[in-house]
């Protein structure tokens, strides 16, 4: 029986929009993004015209990873609605007992199938055989457009905590170090978040997301991202 949080997330784009996890990640993305940028900016020989090709380069570049953060959003809804008529199709392909079951197993999490016997395998694969045979078609629906509309405006909103200080103060140096503090804060609530989200210790994974979100940046500066 399909649990009521998996039950509301296929009913709803929207439950899966607001995965924190998914969230917590598109959003550290953003800023490692937009981070391989204002890193790169010299604020020795630039003038308010490099500022704001820089600026402009961050806000396009988050924009552009959004709108394909969001594209790839609705790959992996066509993806996960095909997955059970194709498993049924499957099942009904072989007879096989050992191989239909490990096919159940593989679409279950590993947990989960390791919990279960041959004999309660064989329960799941034979209610998913009496499901009526129907020809499926996996479709978007208006909501999943908005959601991965969503995910765009999201992934693009998480540049701007970082660039705002390039609008407001003249002295390029001063708003780079400004930037960098507001970029440092932002890694550290995101790592802060997930060590909440995944029962672990929030301000260790505070600061290691730091350590790992310069780390990235460095890495991607170095190989011209």
């Amino acid at each position: 029986m399909v649990t009521l949080p998996t039950a509301q997330k296929i009913a709803n784009p929207f439950a899966r929009l607001l995965d924190p996890i998914d969230r917590v990640s598109e959003i550290l993305f953003g800023l490692i993004m937009v981070l391989t940028i204002t890193s790169t900016f010299s604020v020795v020989s630039s003038g308010r015209a490099d500022v704001k090709l820089m600026v402009l380069g961050a806000l396009g570049c988050n924009l552009a990873w959004g709108i394909i953060d969001g594209c790839l959003y609705l790959m992996g809804c066509l993806n996960d609605r095909a997955r059970g008529p194709l498993l049924i199709r499957a099942l009904r392909r072989t007879s096989d007992r050992g191989e239909a079951n490990q096919m159940v197993a593989d679409a279950l999490p590993p947990e989960i199938a390791a919990a279960l016997s041959d004999q309660e395998l064989d329960e799941v694969r034979g209610k998913l055989l009496r499901q009526p045979e129907v020809t499926f078609r996996p479709s978007l629906s208006k909501e999943d457009l908005l959601a991965a509309f969503a995910i765009a405006v999201l992934v693009f909103l998480s540049t701007f905590p970082v660039v705002i200080p390039f609008f407001f103060f003249e002295d390029a140096q001063l708003a780079l170090r400004i930037s960098n503090a507001i970029a440092v804060v932002l890694l550290f609530a995101c790592g802060y978040l997930l060590g909440q989200i995944i029962g672990g210790r929030p301000w260790i994974t505070g600061g290691a997301m730091i350590v790992l979100g310069c780390a990235l940046v460095a890495v991607a500066a170095a190989l011209g991202g």
